[in-house]
């Protein structure tokens, strides 16, 4: 087995249990504690790990207990958010049913379809929707629903009854956790709406940056299966790229 393999696997082994000993990982692995302590020192320079007494675990760092504001999140990787977008913006054809979840980075999405026409698109996002306004000439449907003001978006019962009523082509879903298991939230009434729109698209894409991967919340909003792309950047880790794509999933890194 690689070493990337390895670290791959080990990764995916403390993303589930959450703490690992490092007897464990030599006895699965069949490896000198010498080879476990070099996995585990890469895979901690990626800040994927955190090293205990006797074994690994998810940082803490990594279970997020609360959403940034919309403010905070806009100053966060600016850069791979622009080059994310431009990726999704080439799975999109002409005269299609989009929906743009709510975040910066589906944000950066709807900067990059500026001057279309021809989409109809869909959001929970009130600041997406301004911008859908002011900058295309393309139809638009918001979901309405409960208001949650630091994300600047609606949530809830409400806003996924709507998305009910729809036939979407693709649904472009942010993600502020990520990992091998899936997307999750800290944030309960989320879970809904992402559950509603990917049942009523016929492509699910989910678009997030390397810095929110190995990160968990209390919520399982979709399984990482339920996506039919997932768009990245070139930041994320090598051996969590190479374990995304060993489940299935066509991943593409923006800026590599």
């Amino acid at each position: 087995m690689l070493p990337i393999e390895r670290q791959q696997q080990i990764l995916q082994t403390v993303t589930e249990k959450g703490v690992v000993s490092l007897t464990e990982l030599m006895e699965c692995f069949q490896v000198s504690h010498m080879t476990i302590r070099r996995d585990i020192q890469k895979l901690e320079s990626v800040n994927a790990i955190a090293i205990v007494s006797g074994g690994i675990a998810l940082p803490e760092r990594q279970r997020l207990l609360a959403e940034p504001s919309h403010q905070d999140k806009t100053i966060l990787y600016p850069r791979e958010k622009e080059a994310i977008g431009a990726e999704a913006l080439r799975l999109i054809p002409a005269n299609s049913s989009i929906y743009l979840d709510a975040g910066t980075t589906t944000l950066a999405l709807a900067h990059a379809l500026a001057g279309r026409d021809d989409l109809l698109i869909v959001t929970n996002d009130f600041v997406i929707a301004a911008f859908i306004t002011e900058h295309t000439r393309c139809q638009m449907i918001h979901t309405g629903g409960t208001l949650c003001r630091e994300n600047r978006s609606c949530v809830g019962a409400l806003a996924a009854e709507m998305l009910k009523n729809l036939f979407i082509d693709i649904a472009f879903i942010s993600a502020s956790c990520w990992n091998q298991r899936g997307i999750s939230t800290p944030n309960e009434d989320k879970v809904a709406v992402k559950k509603a729109v990917a049942a009523v698209s016929s492509q699910r894409v989910l678009l997030a940056d390397a810095s929110k991967y190995g990160k968990i919340a209390n919520y399982l909003a979709l399984p990482l299966t339920a996506f039919d792309a997932i768009i990245s950047d070139s930041h994320l880790p090598a051996a969590a790229a190479l374990a995304i794509r060993n489940g299935g999933a066509a991943l593409s890194l923006a800026g590599e």
